[in-house]
């Protein structure tokens, strides 16, 4: 009889469906269902409710609308999330974030605005203006 980690493993959700390795170089629109390791250049439009890996190596210049986005590389644009944005420490990030689940390890530029509002609240919030890191001297 199998365990229960033993049928999940079947269909392992973090499981890579495709990978756009270093020196790749793309321009459209990617849609797609899973996990996609995106470690070159890509230029256009991602689409997933799945999950988005950005490697250090990635410089992406799209409109991201995805369930979870980890970013490590370099990412302009606008990203929607419904699940969470994860910005690595080497990522550099210019543009919106939209998600309900925001993480940003030390070391990460990110110059845009950022709301975190959920989808049935939204209207109800501002988004939050991000400038950059500033220090009152305490």
């Amino acid at each position: 009889m199998l365990r229960r980690d033993d049928k999940e493993k079947g269909a392992q959700p973090d499981e890579i469906m495709a990978f756009l390795g270093k020196g790749t170089e793309f321009k459209g629109i990617i849609t797609y269902s899973g996990t996609v390791r995106i470690d070159g250049k890509v230029e256009g439009e991602i689409i997933t409710q799945g999950k988005l890996i950005v490697g250090e190596t990635a410089v992406i210049h799209a409109e991201v609308s995805a369930g979870t986005v980890i970013c490590g590389g370099k990412l302009a644009g606008n990203i929607r999330a419904t699940q969470r944005v994860h910005l690595l420490s080497k990522a550099v990030m210019t543009g919106s974030v939209n998600t309900p689940n925001l993480i940003i390890e030390e070391g990460v530029s990110f110059n845009g605005k950022c709301e975190m509002a959920k989808e049935d609240s939204a209207s109800e919030t501002q988004p939050l203006q991000a400038v950059g890191h500033e220090s009152n001297g305490s």
